[in-house]
């Protein structure tokens, strides 16, 4: 009976650690609509973070919006103290861009989703004052540097309180709107954020998408790269699920 009890025990506790739990992270309005972050579960491992996007969120962004250097966030959003500890990953910022911006494929209106690997008061202190650049790139990627009308030439594309942009050379030289690309932000020398860059139209379509995440070298330690990412439309809750999938540690 003690063995049959012990066996039992056993099963119940692997069938919990199996669980899949999703740990909640704060909400911030975008538009009128709450944009939440959010942590999955198994065990005690983060498999997936990411956030839920409304999509009245995009459907009810303004045509224009006052020009401002840097840039206006239109929300930061802390991320699960879960998906920190596990992944690095600690902040989430959201930028909508009307008019677009060079080059010619992202002169298109769409959104900037960037989630850092800094807290708030890092990246509020990050002034674009250092231009070195990362010693190595992901393969495929580069990192130019670009005049901005109005602006001024831009090291490395960096911004003022976001950072350097590498991009997928592909999408730096095509002519045709871009509908989705994968950007990994660097600044000092090191990876800071991934960003899911998404064309307005690509979100108004209310589909399922999904973007690689390529092999970033020189990551901070503690700092886990994600594997993939995915879009995922629910249309019962008119929201995107924007998901993270994450790599064991060490593997990118």
């Amino acid at each position: 009976m003690r063995s049959r009890l012990s066996v039992a025990a056993a099963t119940f506790v692997l069938a919990a650690c199996a669980r899949t739990q999703v740990v909640q992270g704060p909400c911030a309005k975008v538009n009128g609509a709450d944009v939440c972050t959010w942590g999955e579960m198994k065990g005690d491992a983060i498999t997936s973070f990411g956030a839920t996007i409304p999509l009245t969120a995009i459907k009810n962004a303004p045509a224009s919006v006052p020009m401002a250097w840097p840039p206006v966030a239109e929300a930061a959003i802390a991320l699960p103290d879960a998906v920190r500890l596990a992944t690095g990953y600690q902040l989430l910022t959201i930028y909508w861009e009307p008019g677009g911006h060079p080059p010619a494929t992202f002169a298109v209106p769409h959104w900037d989703f960037h989630f850092y690997s800094l807290s708030a008061a890092q990246l509020a202190a990050l002034s674009c004052a250092d231009s070195a650049k990362p010693a190595v790139l992901p393969a495929n990627y580069v990192l130019p540097d670009m005049a901005i009308p109005g602006v001024g030439m831009l090291a490395g594309l960096c911004v003022p309180q976001m950072g350097m942009h590498s991009l997928p050379g592909a999408d730096m030289t095509a002519t045709a709107p871009f509908h989705a690309s994968m950007v990994i932000g660097y600044y000092h020398q090191q990876p800071v954020f991934v960003e899911p860059m998404l064309a307005h139209a690509t979100l108004l379509a209310a589909k399922s998408f999904e973007l690689d995440v390529p092999t970033i070298p020189g990551q901070a330690s503690g700092v886990h790269t994600p594997a993939h990412f995915r879009a995922d439309y629910d249309s019962a809750a008119a929201a995107y699920r924007f998901a993270f999938s994450t790599a064991a540690a060490g593997t990118k």
